[in-house]
């Protein structure tokens, strides 16, 4: 669940499609990490970076407001700068670089695998589609009316799934 890019062409795949898909939220989310008061921090003004980041993959409004309460509740000015800091690194260390592919990695596991991803995700369902072809016997399976949080948005199906996975000869 809560796939991501394993690949730099993954990556790019990732910002192409939401160029596509969401091109006004990824302009707003350009003139609002601009902006002074996101720049330093300001946990509400981060709270609503967020809301548009977020908004192009939850389908129900109400999950939204969850999410970004959520996060606006851990939300400190230390911890969003140290955070940023990391994450900083990491993009450099991973999807930033062309090298980084870890589908090479995945092939080599021999673990049964489900992977679920939901149809309305932010991240493309081919990424995820990598990742269960990369692995050897893995099982994508693709949830409906459902974005990033599966767990949030689509609980009974993901539980169900799982069971189904767990239960199947595999």
């Amino acid at each position: 669940m809560n796939t991501a890019p394993v690949s730099h062409d993954d990556y790019m795949l990732l910002r192409q499609d939401r160029r596509q898909r969401a091109f006004a939220d990824v302009e707003e989310q350009k003139a609002r990490s601009a902006d002074a008061s996101y720049q330093e921090g300001d946990p509400d003004t981060v709270a609503e970076y967020y809301r548009v980041h977020f908004r192009a993959t939850l389908k129900q409004p109400e999950h939204l407001e969850s999410l970004i309460a959520s996060l606006r509740r851990n939300f400190t000015k230390e911890g969003i700068l140290k955070a940023r800091a990391i994450e900083a690194r990491l993009m450099n260390e991973t999807w930033l670089a062309s090298e980084y592919d870890l589908l090479s990695g995945l092939k080599r596991l021999s673990i049964p695998t489900l992977v679920l991803h939901g149809d309305y995700d932010l991240i493309p369902v081919d990424c995820a589609a990598h990742i269960a072809w990369a692995i050897p016997g893995a099982r994508l399976g693709v949830l409906r009316e459902c974005g990033h949080f599966s767990y949030l948005e689509r609980p009974d199906d993901v539980r169900k799934a799982i069971t189904d996975f767990f239960e199947s000869d595999r």
